[in-house]
């Protein structure tokens, strides 16, 4: 029996939630506590990650996880984290930090000196992303809706540059910031700003597409028109790829030394917003989809 004690808040879950039924428990990764166990490799007091939803307690047989038809992840204990709060296990260290350094380093394939454009640039992904830019040697250029995101994305993260895409022009501010193209696109929102970044790539430049946030609340056929792409994926030979996390999975160890390694020599640094209590799961949600939140949310349950 796992006992809840903090949950994931994920823009991604809006679309998932779409294939779930009227009554089904709310999808949603979580991390909690071992309170009562019958299996030797599971022990008491010890904490375990998965996919168990919005509740506070599950009962699972490792043996015979629960598995969905879109994402599966087997039962694992969690190692200690040292001083660092255990929510980090659902960020940085955690599916979020899987994303980011997967989704970047094995599609983007990124080089020393390259441009790396990351939209949706201030949560719990997109900050990594371009952090690892930054590790890796890139010039890094964040997408976001708000100047205080910008503003921390430059001034604390060490973003090269940051676009607030409500209050400037997406293509004109891209030509400022790039003025010899863009090589990366870590693509987590999709539509326009999307469209905007792809135009001003470079010759065999490299996508990766890791969410479509701008159309999360569309109805699920019915997707928003945005400029075509396919002109500049022919005549620039782009590549574009998009991929779900788990596909790694066994792999997750290398991602997890490397990132608690970096944040060891403080050159990752995390930021998390923090709701209190079960009960304000839902608005936490609504929150994160409003762009309320600077990096990863999370639900801290009560004791």
């Amino acid at each position: 029996m796992i006992e809840a004690e903090y949950i994931s808040i994920d823009p991604g879950m809006r679309q998932y939630s779409n294939l779930q039924a009227i009554g089904d428990v709310m999808f949603g990764l979580q991390l909690g506590k071992i309170v009562v166990s019958k299996n030797s490799k599971f022990p008491v007091g010890e904490r375990i990650r998965g996919w168990y939803g919005w509740r506070t307690h599950t009962i699972i047989d490792p043996n015979k996880w629960e598995k969905h038809d879109f994402i599966s992840e087997k039962p694992r204990v969690l190692p200690n984290f040292g001083e660092l709060s255990p929510s980090i296990g659902l960020g940085i260290l955690g599916m979020p930090g899987e994303t980011a350094y997967f989704g970047l380093l094995e599609i983007c394939q990124p080089k020393i000196g390259e441009t790396l454009v990351v939209s949706g640039a201030a949560g719990a992904v997109g900050s990594h992303v371009g952090q690892i830019g930054k590790i890796k040697g890139l010039n890094v250029i964040g997408i976001a809706g708000s100047d205080e995101k910008c503003k921390w994305l430059v001034d604390e993260l060490g973003f090269d540059y940051a676009i607030n895409y409500k209050t400037q022009d997406l293509s004109e501010a891209l030509k400022n910031a790039a003025p010899n193209g863009i090589d990366c696109y870590f693509d987590n929102v999709g539509g326009e700003i999307s469209s905007a970044v792809i135009f001003q790539m470079n010759d065999f430049g490299r996508i990766s597409v890791c969410g479509s946030i701008s159309c999360y609340n569309s109805e699920p056929q019915i997707s928003p028109m945005a400029k075509s792409i396919q002109f500049p994926i022919v005549c620039k030979q782009l590549k574009m790829e998009g991929f779900l996390v788990h596909r790694w999975e066994n792999r997750y160890n290398e991602s997890f030394v490397d990132n608690y390694k970096w944040i060891q020599e403080n050159k990752l640094i995390l930021r998390e917003t923090i709701y209190q209590g079960f009960e304000n799961t839902f608005q936490a949600f609504i929150g994160t989809l409003n762009g309320d939140n600077i990096g990863k949310t999370i639900v801290k349950l009560d004791s």
